[in-house]
């Protein structure tokens, strides 16, 4: 059974239980959506990483979540932490907060109210020290969100992977302390 970690105006953020991959696959794994997390998934693909993020949640207290809207409850996205690993990355085991919306409520600020929460969930329960945030350049609507949040571009993190195209092989870093972020609530 899934627990609920937070729940803002207007969502759920709940963990992730063994029947969310087909509705995350049926929803969020659209071209548009993906599109710059290296395309659509297979649905095996979603399984493993949500079996991963049910392992971390149980052995570390904090994992990816399910966005579910409260008026309907429908799954809207996909946010939470995790921690950095990806092997080309300088920071490793960094805290790694991430988020997906569904296309047909993107500018509606619910990527905002759901990292807001997951932030608050980072800083004064999981007890990060600082958080950081990874997206490609051309990305523009995930990092100017990140910049919104007061997180402040780390070039010295930046690496290429050569596992995205071109145009999203440059991954770029933002930053956020605990401090910065009780100065800024």
């Amino acid at each position: 059974m899934a627990d609920i970690i937070a729940e803002t105006q207007r969502l759920i953020l709940r963990t992730i239980d063994e029947t969310d991959a087909a509705e995350q696959y049926r929803v969020l794994n659209t071209l548009a959506v993906m599109a710059r997390l290296g395309g659509p998934k297979e649905l095996h693909e979603i399984e493993a990483k949500h079996a991963k993020s049910m392992q971390w949640y149980a052995q570390r207290g904090f994992s990816f979540l399910m966005l579910i809207e409260k008026e309907g409850g429908e799954l809207v996205g996909h946010a939470g932490i995790k921690l950095v690993d990806n092997p080309l990355a300088k920071n490793q085991g960094d805290h790694e907060i991430g988020w997906l919306i569904c296309e047909d409520r993107w500018r509606r600020g619910y990527a905002e109210e759901a990292v807001r929460a997951v932030l608050e969930w980072a800083f004064n329960r999981v007890d990060a020290p600082h958080v950081v945030a990874l997206t490609s350049e051309a990305n523009v609507p995930s990092w100017k969100l990140m910049q919104k949040l007061g997180m402040v571009r780390r070039e010295d993190l930046d690496f290429d992977d050569p596992d995205y195209p071109p145009e999203d092989r440059t991954t770029i870093l933002y930053s956020l302390t605990k401090e910065e972020w009780e100065n800024r609530t």
